[in-house]
């Protein structure tokens, strides 16, 4: 019999550490729902980004989308999705196989992933394994989800009991993740030990960043994440939130400053959108308005700024981008 020997890529713990003192990272969401969401344009989004030194690229995560709904989209200033569901969209963990393929270095996350979605061992045995083809470049994003009419098509789990599930599918997402033999007994979800082999390159497991502003989102950050996804805040509203982060994490013997702070915005250069807080959305406006923007959010202490293009035009999509890399990145 002969030792299993595995190349492993440092814990997220200490490369969060050193990260820390690292320049601001900039990420690309490639869009995989909306007029855009072809993979001629995904794959040229993701490829732009390799080549244009961008630190990353995500994928937002639905499955189907219903016909009707009544579920109030918790990110805009109407309630209603920005998008016209009817336009294509693709499932974001079989895209994530694809771009990992075609990318040798940027890290390839979800922002964020439904996690009840999904069977809890199977989506952790994919993710495991795409971070083994990957070289160790997966992030976990990870949600509870908002839109009760597609929870109820993927006939998953109940959508009012989303928090706990999406508790419990994280702590097995880390169990699979460190490998060998994994059992679980929850109360949503349970099973008898099990082989999980190859474990995640990343070792104990690939990052996991929690999405969501709500009380019960940061409390998941402090109690199972190695960092926070914020999204849809205004400039006022992310200290307060990062206020009482730091409160939940200090209550867990933990430290705000341990966290991978990374925020999600919309990318207009040029063009003001309207945010769901009232004014100007962050992200939008001029290229200076857009460099103070970011200059505002790296101080309160974030890690990582991920942008997706505000719009339907794909060249003016790489034009957009092409400009950041070149007129607002070297003024951070």
């Amino acid at each position: 019999m002969t030792d299993r020997v595995v190349r492993t890529v440092e814990s997220p713990s200490k490369e969060l550490d050193r990260a820390m003192s690292d320049a601001l990272e900039i990420g690309i969401d490639v869009g995989v729902y909306g007029r855009l969401a072809t993979p001629e344009n995904v794959v040229a989004l993701a490829n732009f980004a390799e080549t244009h030194a961008y630190h990353s690229v995500w994928l937002a995560d639905h499955i189907v989308f219903p016909v009707e709904s009544r579920s109030k989209y918790p990110y805009s200033a109407s309630g209603n999705f920005p998008l016209d569901v009817s336009e294509p969209l693709l499932e974001p963990v079989a895209t994530m196989g694809v771009l990992a393929g075609i990318t040798k270095r940027v890290k390839i996350g979800t922002a964020v992933l439904v996690m009840p979605y999904r069977n809890p061992v199977t989506l952790a045995r994919m993710l495991a394994t795409l971070d083994v083809f990957s070289g160790g470049r997966i992030v976990l994003g990870a949600g509870t989800g908002w839109l009760a009419e597609e929870f109820a098509a993927l006939q998953t789990a109940d959508f009012a009991a989303r928090g706990a599930v999406t508790d419990e599918y994280l702590e097995i997402f880390k169990a699979i993740c460190a490998g060998g033999k994994v059992s679980y007994q929850g109360a949503h979800y349970r099973f008898d030990a099990v082989h999980s082999e190859p474990p995640s390159l990343q070792r104990p497991h690939p990052p996991i960043l929690i999405g969501g502003t709500t009380n019960p989102a940061l409390r998941r950050v402090a109690r199972l994440g190695d960092g926070w996804m914020s999204v849809g805040l205004g400039p006022d509203q992310i200290p307060e939130r990062l206020t009482m982060l730091g409160q939940l994490c200090r209550a867990r013997g933990r430290r705000l400053q341990e966290l991978w702070l990374c925020h999600k915005l919309f990318l207009s250069i040029g063009q003001e959108k309207r945010g769901v807080h009232g004014g100007r959305e962050l992200g939008t406006g001029s290229i200076e308005t857009i460099v103070d923007d970011i200059r505002r959010i790296r101080d309160l202490g974030y890690r990582t700024l991920i942008f997706r293009y505000h719009g339907a035009d794909p060249a003016e999509q790489l034009r957009q981008f092409g400009l950041f890399a070149e007129e607002i990145r070297p003024k951070i």
